[in-house]
């Protein structure tokens, strides 16, 4: 029984290393992809980000909006972002099946192109790394599974190094063995780097972001605080994470002619006041770009002026100290409230540091060169264990680790439980697992007794 918990480990490992390695290197790649889209972008993007329209007529920010939805039919504009000096400003629009536009203006707020959000390159890295270009539910709980299953693959890839004393020095002239050192070592290197990067990148997750996001909501002085006002309707990815889905303060509707709510994410309404006045006000209170204005959802809904650490916008993110969220009525732009990092709780201060991290761009190019590091090495891990795995394979057989002829150890059973219940997704594929470990092998049985009995 002394070295069940090892085979056990040993066992599970090989397993989950097997099924999940496409999605690790997919994950990976993808990650590698996404980290670099800033530099990417700034390439590839040039006119847009920076570029001029060639005219000298200056017109207003509104009149801009309005001549791009006449330019794009069937679009409607939910946000606009300016960028800080030389970034162009950027307009976010919308149309009824949910397909999204950018359109950039020049100086003079003079159009100067557009492009089809779904196929920029960040947002093409960001499908593929968080839901493998397929989209939908069960994907995006692959892809959590798969993040979980590396946790386990990281801790239990430790234990068996040091159990094993696989770092000790010693005289080894066997290619399998020199292998099995040599992935050890690096995935002893990685292990904590990886661990921040993965649950870093838990709000995200289909599953454990739902609940991560609802514990800080439920517990405002644990994680976000709650402005008791109108909920936001519309998918605002410039809010920062932390209020992303908060409860905003509500306008003095007083003023709104009953005009209804447009489906494209605002209020069509002509008592509405201008983007360019909300803009003086925003003046006034010497707000700073980098900042992204929301349009109102309701008649009673406000404009929501967002500064965000987490936006996944070239020229948009800021230090996470100077996160901040704030309302303005949307009929006389007065200021009603805001959120701020200080106002946060812990939890949402976490990811408010740690979403930047994980994108590489919370302390500037060394944030991005470590993460690559990591990935890279984790890279090297994934491919070396393969290759261990193949020095020690017979032909014609798939030379797993021996089955455990004992019970598997109760300090097994327990670690796992604990894992389940941390990562929910991770326990229910547990439970998957078990019982069709118990349904082959009571196939097995059932083929060995017809055997006897023949």
């Amino acid at each position: 029984m002394k070295n069940t918990f090892y085979q056990s480990f040993w066992r599970t490992h090989f397993y989950a290393a097997l099924f999940i390695t496409p999605l690790l290197i997919s994950l990976t790649l993808s990650g590698i992809g996404f980290l670099f889209y800033t530099n990417v972008e700034n390439q590839l993007y040039d006119k847009y980000f920076f570029g001029e329209s060639g005219k000298t007529e200056v017109q207003s920010i509104d009149e801009a909006v309005k001549l791009a939805e006449e330019s794009y039919a069937g679009y409607k504009t939910n946000k606009i972002i300016e960028l800080e000096e030389p970034y162009n400003t950027r307009l976010t629009m919308k149309n009824a099946d949910g397909k999204e536009k950018y359109v950039f203006l020049d100086d003079h707020n003079q159009i100067i192109g557009g492009q089809d959000a779904g196929y920029t390159f960040a947002n093409i890295m960001r499908n593929a790394h968080s839901s493998l270009f397929i989209g939908g539910t069960f994907v995006n709980y692959l892809v959590e599974l798969a993040a979980c299953w590396a946790i386990f693959l990281l801790f239990s890839g430790i234990y068996m190094t040091f159990k094993a004393k696989l770092l000790k020095k010693t005289k080894q002239t066997n290619k399998r063995q020199k292998s099995r050192k040599f992935h050890a070592l690096i995935g002893t290197i990685i292990t904590i780097p990886m661990l921040v990067i993965i649950f870093t990148g838990l709000p995200w997750s289909a599953f454990m972001g739902k609940y991560i996001y609802q514990a800080s909501q439920d517990h405002p002085s644990f994680g976000t605080p709650l402005l008791q006002q109108q909920p936001p309707t519309s998918d605002v990815s410039e809010i920062p994470w932390a209020t992303r889905q908060e409860t905003p303060p509500t306008s003095d509707s007083g003023h709104a002619a009953h005009h209804g709510m447009a489906n494209m994410g605002f209020v069509a309404n002509p008592n509405q006041l201008s983007v360019e006045k909300l803009q003086h006000e925003i003046d006034a209170m010497n707000i700073s770009k980098p900042y992204a204005i929301i349009y109102p959802t309701s008649e009673d809904g406000v404009y929501t002026v967002a500064k965000s650490s987490n936006t996944g916008v070239t020229g948009l993110d800021v230090s996470p100290y100077d996160e901040t969220t704030m309302y303005f009525d949307q009929y006389s732009g007065k200021y009603i409230d805001k959120v701020g990092y200080e106002d946060y709780g812990i939890l949402a201060k976490w990811f408010t540091w740690g979403i930047p991290l994980h994108e590489g761009h919370l302390f500037g190019w060394p944030n991005k060169l470590i993460n690559l590091l990591v990935c890279l090495a984790f890279l090297v891990v994934i491919v070396w264990g393969f290759r261990t795995w193949l020095l020690r394979k017979k032909q014609g057989i798939l030379s797993a680790p021996p089955k455990i002829s004992q019970k598997v150890s109760i300090p097994f059973i327990i670690f796992m439980i604990i894992l389940g219940i941390l990562m929910p997704l991770f326990g229910l594929s547990l439970i998957a697992v078990v019982l069709v470990e118990l349904i082959i092998n009571l196939v097995s049985k059932n083929k060995l007794a017809k055997k006897e009995v023949n």
